[in-house]
Protein backbone atom coordinates (compact mmCIF):
# COMPACT_ATOMS: atom_id res chain seq x y z
CA UNK A 1 0.00 0.00 0.00
CA UNK A 2 1.21 3.43 -1.11
CA UNK A 3 2.20 6.20 1.71
CA UNK A 4 -0.48 8.34 0.12
CA UNK A 5 -3.29 5.95 0.26
CA UNK A 6 -2.47 5.13 4.13
CA UNK A 7 -2.37 8.71 4.75
CA UNK A 8 -5.51 8.83 3.27
CA UNK A 9 -6.90 5.62 5.31
CA UNK A 10 -5.69 7.28 8.37
CA UNK A 11 -7.57 10.83 7.49
CA UNK A 12 -10.50 9.67 7.01
CA UNK A 13 -10.32 7.10 10.20
CA UNK A 14 -10.24 10.36 11.95
CA UNK A 15 -13.50 11.27 10.65
CA UNK A 16 -15.51 8.03 11.80
CA UNK A 17 -17.54 7.96 15.33
CA UNK A 18 -17.12 4.37 15.72
CA UNK A 19 -13.11 4.47 15.50
CA UNK A 20 -11.28 5.22 18.37
CA UNK A 21 -7.57 6.07 18.57
CA UNK A 22 -6.28 6.48 21.74
CA UNK A 23 -2.70 7.66 22.59
CA UNK A 24 -0.25 5.36 24.43
CA UNK A 25 0.43 7.75 26.90
CA UNK A 26 -3.08 8.06 27.59
CA UNK A 27 -3.84 4.30 28.25
CA UNK A 28 -0.70 4.18 30.39
CA UNK A 29 -1.51 6.59 32.50
CA UNK A 30 -4.69 4.44 32.37
CA UNK A 31 -6.89 7.82 31.41
CA UNK A 32 -8.37 6.41 28.52
CA UNK A 33 -12.12 7.92 28.65
CA UNK A 34 -14.67 4.81 27.49
CA UNK A 35 -12.70 1.88 30.11
CA UNK A 36 -15.51 0.92 31.90
CA UNK A 37 -18.25 3.10 30.20
CA UNK A 38 -18.57 1.14 27.10
CA UNK A 39 -22.16 0.29 27.84
CA UNK A 40 -22.37 4.64 27.46
CA UNK A 41 -20.22 4.62 24.07
CA UNK A 42 -22.73 2.02 22.33
CA UNK A 43 -26.20 3.61 24.18
CA UNK A 44 -26.84 0.01 25.52
CA UNK A 45 -25.85 -2.81 27.88
CA UNK A 46 -25.48 -5.88 25.31
CA UNK A 47 -22.20 -7.93 25.47
CA UNK A 48 -19.05 -6.65 24.11
CA UNK A 49 -17.02 -9.35 21.70
CA UNK A 50 -13.27 -8.35 20.74
CA UNK A 51 -11.67 -9.13 17.83
CA UNK A 52 -7.82 -8.83 18.64
CA UNK A 53 -5.48 -8.09 15.86
CA UNK A 54 -8.42 -7.57 13.59
CA UNK A 55 -6.51 -6.54 10.64
CA UNK A 56 -9.43 -5.38 8.25
CA UNK A 57 -11.88 -6.65 10.54
CA UNK A 58 -13.41 -9.02 8.89
CA UNK A 59 -14.54 -10.80 11.55
CA UNK A 60 -16.19 -7.20 13.67
CA UNK A 61 -18.18 -6.60 10.72
CA UNK A 62 -19.43 -10.08 10.14
CA UNK A 63 -20.66 -10.61 13.87
CA UNK A 64 -21.78 -7.22 14.09
CA UNK A 65 -24.58 -7.61 11.02
CA UNK A 66 -25.31 -11.24 12.47
CA UNK A 67 -25.56 -10.48 16.22
CA UNK A 68 -27.47 -7.18 16.44
CA UNK A 69 -27.62 -8.26 20.34
CA UNK A 70 -24.24 -7.56 20.94
CA UNK A 71 -21.50 -5.18 20.53
CA UNK A 72 -18.24 -5.75 18.57
CA UNK A 73 -15.07 -4.19 18.66
CA UNK A 74 -11.78 -4.62 16.57
CA UNK A 75 -8.58 -3.87 17.85
CA UNK A 76 -5.30 -3.61 15.86
CA UNK A 77 -2.48 -1.01 15.62
CA UNK A 78 -2.25 -0.71 11.78
CA UNK A 79 -5.41 1.49 11.71
CA UNK A 80 -4.78 1.52 7.95
CA UNK A 81 -5.49 -2.10 8.00
CA UNK A 82 -9.13 -1.81 9.78
CA UNK A 83 -10.56 1.23 7.41
CA UNK A 84 -11.76 -1.37 5.54
CA UNK A 85 -14.13 -2.25 8.20
CA UNK A 86 -14.79 1.02 9.28
CA UNK A 87 -15.30 1.99 6.28
CA UNK A 88 -17.97 -0.91 5.96
CA UNK A 89 -19.52 0.22 9.03
CA UNK A 90 -20.33 4.01 8.03
CA UNK A 91 -21.42 2.96 4.70
CA UNK A 92 -23.97 0.39 6.27
CA UNK A 93 -25.03 2.09 9.23
CA UNK A 94 -23.84 -0.54 11.88
CA UNK A 95 -24.40 1.05 15.00
CA UNK A 96 -22.74 -1.70 16.99
CA UNK A 97 -19.57 -2.14 16.20
CA UNK A 98 -16.79 -0.39 16.80
CA UNK A 99 -12.82 -0.11 15.88
CA UNK A 100 -9.62 1.13 18.34
CA UNK A 101 -5.99 1.70 17.06
CA UNK A 102 -4.13 0.56 20.10
CA UNK A 103 -1.85 -2.33 20.99
CA UNK A 104 -3.02 -5.18 22.38
CA UNK A 105 -0.82 -5.50 25.46
CA UNK A 106 -2.75 -2.66 26.49
CA UNK A 107 -6.30 -4.50 26.73
CA UNK A 108 -6.49 -3.68 30.77
CA UNK A 109 -6.45 0.56 29.78
CA UNK A 110 -8.67 0.14 27.24
CA UNK A 111 -11.38 -2.27 29.32
CA UNK A 112 -12.58 -2.36 33.06
CA UNK A 113 -12.93 -6.19 34.86
CA UNK A 114 -15.68 -8.40 33.53
CA UNK A 115 -16.23 -5.72 30.69
CA UNK A 116 -15.87 -8.30 28.08
CA UNK A 117 -18.36 -11.40 27.38
CA UNK A 118 -15.65 -13.19 24.61
CA UNK A 119 -12.48 -12.72 22.13
CA UNK A 120 -11.77 -13.29 18.91
CA UNK A 121 -7.81 -13.64 17.70
CA UNK A 122 -7.63 -14.08 14.22
CA UNK A 123 -4.84 -15.17 12.12
CA UNK A 124 -2.26 -13.31 14.22
CA UNK A 125 1.43 -13.48 13.72
CA UNK A 126 2.89 -16.79 15.59
CA UNK A 127 5.80 -14.89 16.79
CA UNK A 128 7.67 -18.74 15.98
CA UNK A 129 11.44 -17.63 17.43
CA UNK A 130 12.02 -18.06 21.15
CA UNK A 131 12.58 -14.59 21.90
CA UNK A 132 9.44 -13.17 20.52
CA UNK A 133 7.29 -15.32 23.17
CA UNK A 134 6.28 -12.57 25.07
CA UNK A 135 4.50 -11.33 21.66
CA UNK A 136 2.39 -13.99 21.14
CA UNK A 137 -1.28 -13.48 21.15
CA UNK A 138 -2.10 -16.27 23.49
CA UNK A 139 1.14 -16.55 25.93
CA UNK A 140 0.29 -17.07 29.82
CA UNK A 141 0.73 -13.17 29.94
CA UNK A 142 -1.71 -12.40 27.43
CA UNK A 143 -4.05 -14.92 28.98
CA UNK A 144 -4.02 -13.39 32.09
CA UNK A 145 -4.79 -10.07 30.66
CA UNK A 146 -7.46 -11.51 29.08
CA UNK A 147 -8.91 -13.25 31.94
CA UNK A 148 -9.10 -9.84 34.13
CA UNK A 149 -11.53 -8.20 31.03
CA UNK A 150 -13.59 -11.10 31.00
CA UNK A 151 -16.54 -12.08 32.54
CA UNK A 152 -16.51 -15.42 34.35
CA UNK A 153 -16.59 -18.22 31.97
CA UNK A 154 -15.55 -15.59 29.13
CA UNK A 155 -14.52 -17.48 25.55
CA UNK A 156 -11.76 -17.17 23.50
CA UNK A 157 -11.32 -18.18 19.97
CA UNK A 158 -8.17 -19.00 18.41
CA UNK A 159 -8.05 -19.47 14.35
CA UNK A 160 -4.42 -19.61 12.63
CA UNK A 161 -3.00 -21.23 9.77
CA UNK A 162 -0.07 -21.70 12.07
CA UNK A 163 0.37 -25.06 13.34
CA UNK A 164 3.33 -23.75 15.40
CA UNK A 165 0.65 -21.41 17.50
CA UNK A 166 -2.03 -24.05 17.35
CA UNK A 167 0.38 -26.39 19.31
CA UNK A 168 2.04 -23.77 21.09
CA UNK A 169 -0.97 -22.73 22.40
CA UNK A 170 -2.66 -26.29 23.34
CA UNK A 171 0.64 -26.49 25.44
CA UNK A 172 -0.61 -23.29 27.42
CA UNK A 173 -3.94 -24.76 27.72
CA UNK A 174 -3.01 -28.11 29.04
CA UNK A 175 -3.65 -26.61 33.27
CA UNK A 176 -6.40 -26.82 35.28
CA UNK A 177 -6.77 -22.78 34.65
CA UNK A 178 -8.20 -23.56 31.29
CA UNK A 179 -10.87 -25.33 29.83
CA UNK A 180 -10.86 -26.43 26.05
CA UNK A 181 -14.20 -26.28 24.49
CA UNK A 182 -13.27 -26.89 21.26
CA UNK A 183 -9.99 -27.94 19.17
CA UNK A 184 -9.24 -29.38 15.48
CA UNK A 185 -6.02 -28.85 13.40
CA UNK A 186 -8.17 -28.62 10.19
CA UNK A 187 -11.52 -26.97 10.60
CA UNK A 188 -12.51 -27.09 6.88
CA UNK A 189 -11.73 -30.90 6.57
CA UNK A 190 -14.23 -31.41 9.69
CA UNK A 191 -18.26 -31.54 8.90
CA UNK A 192 -18.85 -31.09 12.04
CA UNK A 193 -16.35 -27.76 12.45
CA UNK A 194 -19.03 -25.00 14.32
CA UNK A 195 -20.30 -22.57 12.30
CA UNK A 196 -19.27 -19.69 14.23
CA UNK A 197 -15.53 -20.94 13.17
CA UNK A 198 -16.22 -20.92 9.24
CA UNK A 199 -19.03 -18.61 8.15
CA UNK A 200 -16.64 -15.77 7.64
CA UNK A 201 -13.14 -16.20 5.89
CA UNK A 202 -10.83 -13.05 6.25
CA UNK A 203 -8.84 -11.75 3.52
CA UNK A 204 -5.53 -13.52 4.40
CA UNK A 205 -7.36 -16.77 5.63
CA UNK A 206 -8.68 -17.09 1.79
CA UNK A 207 -5.22 -16.83 0.90
CA UNK A 208 -4.07 -19.85 3.09
CA UNK A 209 -6.84 -21.40 1.68
CA UNK A 210 -6.00 -21.12 -2.11
CA UNK A 211 -2.46 -22.08 -0.82
CA UNK A 212 -3.94 -25.23 0.71
CA UNK A 213 -2.81 -24.63 4.38
CA UNK A 214 -5.03 -26.13 6.87
CA UNK A 215 -7.30 -23.85 9.14
CA UNK A 216 -7.24 -24.61 12.96
CA UNK A 217 -9.48 -23.77 15.44
CA UNK A 218 -9.42 -23.20 19.36
CA UNK A 219 -12.33 -22.14 21.37
CA UNK A 220 -11.80 -21.86 25.71
CA UNK A 221 -12.11 -20.17 28.46
CA UNK A 222 -10.32 -19.61 31.97
CA UNK A 223 -11.85 -22.34 34.84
Amino acid sequence: MGSKNKLKRFRENETFSHVIQPSRETLEKDQFEWKGLWASFFKNDHPIVLELGCGKGEYTVHLAEKYPDKNFIGIDIKGARFWRGAKTIQQNSILNAAFIRAQIELINQLFAAGEVSEIWITFPDPQIKFKRTKHRLTNPQMLDRYKKVLVPQGVIHLKTDSEFLHGYTLGILNDSAYSIDYAHHDIYDNPHAPEEATAVQTFYEQIFLTENKAITYLKFHHT
